[in-house]
């Protein structure tokens, strides 16, 4: 993953620093004045990015020392000291932002992915993520979420066939779109699976007869979930989506699906609060 973050920490530091550098901190700091900076939590939530944190610092300046005291994936509380660094002041403020806004961001995904999968305990469905993410920082949205214990859905378009409303109605039916996906399966030689979304169970039932892998019930009430739960008798990867939140998340869990997805991990996240005090 170090392959696809490095260039991400370049372009914000390159649109950070711009053509004259930090000018604040060059005016104030002298180049060779040493110091230490302390990473501190101001709430509580689930730590992810570290590892980009720590190479936003060194990409500045590899002679600087960084010393840490979680890991991605551990809970921290309000206070904990997450790590120090050590070395030139003036290297330090100038990666301040970039390295704080790279682990907000991920740490918050984190921690709402952590929030709803403890939402659904207890039951058999599995929390996924979309393809809501940044534009650019996908893998690292992605891999904030499965820090946080939710599951990724597809990367991208290329790795599984998702069969949309908008296909639906290009198509003319449920079934005549299933049908251009496996015709061009075969034709390719693909390997990838077939899922397709549906908005009712007039569609639900005849998706059920068709091949595909899963079935996605889009902005369905719990009662129609149910309905589908109990038509499906199994046989499909059942799969529940649209405006779903942390307050509705349990109530659909307990309809019987496999997976729930959120777009609201990633494109809603709310960062987690972390700050950067120089002692």
């Amino acid at each position: 993953m170090k392959m696809i973050y490095i260039p991400l920490i370049k372009k914000a530091l390159k649109e950070d620093l711009g053509r004259n550098g930090d000018i604040t901190t060059d005016s104030i700091i002298p180049e060779k004045q040493k110091g230490r900076a302390v990473l501190k939590a101001k709430s509580e939530g689930i730590l992810c990015g570290l590892a980009v944190f720590e190479d936003t610092f060194f990409y500045i300046d590899k002679d600087l020392k960084i010393e840490t005291f979680f890991k991605d994936g551990d809970k921290l509380e309000k206070g904990d000291i997450v790590a120090v660094i050590r070395g030139r002041l003036n290297s330090i403020l100038k990666a301040e932002r970039t390295a704080l806004n790279f682990i907000q961001r991920m740490s918050g995904i984190s921690t709402a992915a952590h929030q709803f999968v403890k939402a659904v305990e207890g039951t058999k469905a599995k929390i996924l993520d979309t393809r809501k993410t940044l534009p650019g920082f996908r893998i690292l949205d992605k891999y904030a979420v499965k820090t946080g214990g939710a599951e990724n859905h597809r990367m991208g378009l290329f790795d599984m066939f998702l069969i949309k409303d908008n296909h639906i109605a290009a198509a003319g039916s449920v079934s005549k779109a299933v049908e251009n996906v496996l015709k061009f399966k075969k034709e390719n030689r693909l390997k990838a699976k077939i899922e397709i979304e549906i908005k009712n169970i007039s569609e639900f039932k005849e998706a059920l007869a068709l091949d595909v892998d899963w079935i996605m019930l889009d902005n369905m009430k719990a009662d129609e979930i149910r309905k589908c739960v109990s038509l499906n008798k199994g046989k499909k990867k059942l799969e529940v989506s649209g405006n779903v939140s942390i307050d509705t998340v349990g109530k659909l869990a307990e309809t019987g699906v496999d997976f729930i997805s959120s777009g609201s991990l990633t494109h809603s996240v709310k960062a987690l609060d972390l700050s950067l005090l120089v002692e």
